[in-house]
């Protein structure tokens, strides 16, 4: 096992009602809390098949935040809760998960409901 995939084992994502938390491989920490969630990206990054091209991007009023790699196994769970928010762009969701585009689609932003 390379270090490279031993350390990307080791990064931990969770879901829960308070906010989404990203634990990376070194220790350090990113979050964000729904209280205080401003916008959210679908960024696409044409790296695939094998590499992770698919991120979204969670940020928080005070301009930090977390990115979350679509092929997580807190994505799903993640997903879901993000379309409850009110004002999801589900249309622009769907089309940035189905485009090769190195781009970014903004699918919610706080005050815009």
């Amino acid at each position: 096992m390379t270090q490279d995939s031993s350390s990307a084992q080791s990064r931990t994502v969770s879901v829960d009602d308070t906010g989404v938390r990203r634990r990376l491989a070194d220790g350090s920490e990113e979050a964000v809390t729904w209280s205080e969630l401003s916008s959210v990206m679908v960024r696409v990054i044409p790296d695939g098949p094998w590499n992770e091209d698919v991120f979204f991007m969670l940020v928080g009023s005070d301009g930090k935040g977390t990115a979350v790699p679509s092929g997580d196994p807190a994505a799903d769970a993640l997903i879901e809760r993000l379309q409850s928010l009110p004002g999801f762009d589900n249309e622009k969701f769907i089309e940035a998960m189905t485009t090769d585009a190195d781009q970014a689609y903004v699918v919610w932003e706080s005050g815009k409901n």
